[in-house]
């Protein structure tokens, strides 16, 4: 992770150590994601991902906890974070959800085969949900974090969805693609009221971990091109993933953002209906919104290894 001068920063600042390994995969399509595993390789495996426009670093405050007991592979979708560049062509969500296979058998290819929970958040698990129904790609467990599903056909919730989507497009297309430093970029999310609740540190984190330096302009650029984030908010519009999920919850769980906030937006009570609907296991984290994991870690963690531990999967 590009590091900020120390003593220069007001803000409070996490930092993600060296990973105990690296390995880069190859898609079908030449794009390439990078693993990164942290945490103890002797406790049970789990596999994390993040959400659109988003990086898998910026949920330390989260897994941090995980990592003295587990063993952690770390990605981020393509076009995202630590990825190189790949473009346009490919960044859909066809293209993720084949994606999700890849990293699959990768992560066994390359640290072992042993039974490995996928913990995703937003876009990873609508990804990985996909991968399952379309592509047979299981998990030991699948445990989805605010998954913005699109509800099925007939739910109240329709319009709201889409309008949701479309407004997320469209604030996407307005962010800044640069930066002279990411600190502004922190500043900017400090001063925005979605992300109040953030624990210490992570606006910094976030910052550096959604922006690479552009050496030769000299500033910082969005990892993830602005109008490849909105484009992927504007195709989120699957109402048939819900229903063909239907018999698919033995082992998948979703968590919530809480549906009883103030301003809460569709998703959390698209996911508390369609959990009641198709029996899945379902728990909200109270007081939370989308990003969850980095306003209440912990809570998160316990959520978590609530539907682990009776299947043998945590420490």
């Amino acid at each position: 992770m590009p590091a900020i001068e120390p003593g220069s920063d007001i803000l409070p600042r996490l930092v993600v150590r060296a990973p105990r390994a690296v390995l880069e995969l190859s898609m079908a399509d030449g794009a390439v994601v990078r693993l990164r595993r942290h945490g103890n390789p002797e406790g049970p495996r789990l596999a994390l991902s993040h959400g659109n426009g988003l990086a898998t670093d910026a949920y330390l405050p989260f897994w941090s906890l995980l990592a003295p007991r587990y063993d952690l592979v770390l990605f981020d979708m393509r076009n995202h974070g630590q990825n190189p560049p790949h473009g346009a062509a490919g960044h859909d969500w066809p293209h993720f959800a084949r994606d999700i296979g890849a990293i699959r058998a990768g992560i066994a290819r390359a640290f072992g085969a042993k039974p490995t929970a996928g913990v995703f958040h937003s876009l990873s698990a609508i990804a990985a949900a996909d991968a399952l129904v379309e592509h047979g790609t299981a998990w030991d467990a699948l445990v989805l974090f605010d998954p913005p599903f699109a509800p099925r056909r007939g739910h109240p919730a329709e319009a709201a969805h889409a309008a949701y989507m479309a407004g997320m497009a469209a604030r996407a297309r307005r962010r800044p693609e640069r930066y002279r430093d990411p600190r502004v970029f922190a500043f900017q999310l400090l001063g925005g009221r979605e992300f109040g609740r953030w624990v210490p540190g992570a606006h910094v984190l976030f910052a550096e971990s959604t922006l690479r330096p552009d050496e030769a302009a000299g500033d910082w650029v969005l990892a993830c091109p602005r109008e490849l984030e909105a484009r992927v908010f504007e195709t989120n519009l699957d109402a048939t993933l819900w229903p063909r999920l239907e018999g698919r919850g033995a082992r998948l769980k979703l968590i919530g953002a809480d549906p009883a906030l103030d301003g809460a937006k569709p998703t959390p009570a698209i996911v508390r209906d369609m959990a009641a609907e198709l029996g899945l296991a379902y728990e909200t984290v109270p007081g939370t919104t989308h990003f969850l994991q980095i306003e209440q870690p912990a809570e998160c963690v316990a959520a978590l290894e609530r539907f682990l531990r009776p299947l043998g999967l945590a420490r």
